[in-house]
């Protein structure tokens, strides 16, 4: 919570609707989450659970650790100020070699281990176990060979994580507990499906909704892959949508950024103050009914 921010049922002396907060998939998209997650400091809500999906988990670990919005926010900003640093840490956390391609024939010299990548990127301040957080984090990802979705929510936090952002073709499947686990957003995309046990109101953060604008360039390898996987994720969002919408559903402005587009995490976070008042808006619209109920 930030400073002297006071959630107006405290003041009140009234008891407080609980709220749990999904975060969703959608690579560079994510960094909106942050800005979402500020709106709830500035509000003074603490959210009784969070729900994450391969960037959302990402950013959702940070906040289950005590990180504030504004903080993350300030973090963030600073890993991907710096475009050499930041492939300096790409190159490190690669799986291959080009010589492994060019002299033997095999191996994928662009593929990276997000294990690695965490250990690189991550805040300091979150920890090795789920039991270490602050708030409760269920973690949703693919296991490759069941062909389910799997939601971790206890011991190890680092692999989980780590799988539930493994893009195919980008990053390599994990090891988890006898499984591999590939992106979650294969099979849950925007998981506030996972939180109506444990709140009032169910906040959720989509990110891939919305395409880029048209062009008339055909698509490049890599821009079809990872729109195709997008567009994919978007189905099954709609889907969802249709069986039981989240209490309060917010979609951040961001559809013209790419899925890679790390290095315009500034841009990304003015796109999304729009959705962060959306927020503020509607959960105060939300509490002052309660409190006239």
């Amino acid at each position: 919570m930030d400073a002297g921010a006071t959630s107006i049922f405290a003041r009140e002396g009234a008891p407080e609707p609980v709220v749990a907060i999904a975060l969703g998939s959608g690579g560079a998209r994510g960094f909106a989450h942050i800005a979402v997650l500020e709106a709830l400091d500035e509000l003074g809500v603490a959210p009784a659970a969070i729900a994450g999906t391969s960037i959302g988990a990402m950013i959702g670990a940070a906040y289950a650790a005590g990180m504030r919005g504004r903080d993350i926010r300030a973090y963030a900003l600073g890993a991907v100020r710096s475009r050499g640093e930041m492939m300096g840490k790409l190159l490190r956390a690669r799986v291959g070699r080009f010589s492994d391609l060019v002299l033997r024939g095999r191996g994928n010299p662009v593929l990276l281990d997000s294990e690695v990548c965490l250990d690189l990127f991550w805040p300091e301040a979150v920890p090795d176990f789920f039991e270490e957080l602050t708030k409760p984090l269920l973690v949703v990802a693919t296991d490759f060979y069941d062909r389910r979705e799997l939601v971790i929510s206890s011991g190890a936090l680092g692999p989980a994580v780590a799988g539930s952002m493994a893009i195919p073709g980008l990053i390599q499947p994990v090891a988890y507990d006898g499984r591999f686990l590939i992106d979650g957003g294969a099979v849950n995309p925007l998981p506030y499906d996972l939180l109506f046990d444990h709140a009032d109101i169910v906040v959720a953060v989509d990110v891939t909704f919305g395409g880029r604008r048209r062009e008339s360039r055909r698509p490049a390898p890599f821009q079809s892959m990872f729109g195709a996987a997008q567009i994919m994720q978007g189905a099954i969002t709609a889907q969802k949508l249709k069986m039981r919408s989240p209490d309060i559903l917010v979609r951040p402005g961001v559809e013209q950024f790419g899925v890679l587009d790390f290095l315009r995490a500034s841009q990304i976070l003015r796109a999304a103050e729009s959705a962060k008042d959306e927020l503020k808006r509607r959960l105060s619209a939300r509490f002052e009914a309660a409190l006239r109920d």
